[in-house]
């Protein structure tokens, strides 16, 4: 049996209200961070080609030695901070929107790659690693060795 219901607007509205209440409820809960605490996730681009793997990440205002990258187990991390500039007293700003901070970075390979031929370059504040791929990953191209048919006559059966 369906049950038809007239609509109430003010019924949706409660329903609304309370969904919001839920919400900011929820939200009361979770850990606050104060400003020197922030750790921010540093965007990357991942590509691939036969060979390699190619991670950039753009990291302006980072000294290229305060850059620690790791890959163990297939696992790449990037991480670094960069230092906020301490204020001068007399400064009052209109707008300030420049990151600082600790930021870190990890991502899984999906294949298994040679980590003792990684290399990173870092210019114009793009940090570009090549990752090449194992040996054992790389597609391989396998040759068709044809056999030749000898050509003879064929015997007819009268």
């Amino acid at each position: 049996m369906t049950l038809v219901r007239r609509w109430d607007p003010f019924r949706e509205m409660a329903e609304l209200r309370a969904t919001m209440d839920r919400l900011l409820n929820e939200t009361r809960n979770l850990p606050v961070m104060r400003a020197e605490e922030t750790i921010w996730m540093l965007p990357l681009d991942v590509s691939e080609n036969e060979d390699a793997y190619i991670v950039k990440a753009s990291i302006p205002g980072v000294n290229p030695d305060d850059i620690d990258i790791t890959l163990t187990d297939n696992v790449l991390t990037i991480k670094a901070e960069i230092k906020e500039e301490k204020e001068v007293e007399e400064a009052k700003y209109h707008l300030r929107e420049r990151r600082f901070g600790v930021f870190s970075r990890s991502i899984t390979l999906p294949t298994a790659v040679d980590a003792d031929k990684v290399e990173a370059v870092y210019e114009n504040g793009v940090l570009t690693l090549t990752i090449p791929k194992a040996e054992e990953v790389k597609p391989r191209k396998i040759e068709v060795h044809a056999h030749k048919m000898i050509e003879g006559e064929s015997s007819k059966v009268s």
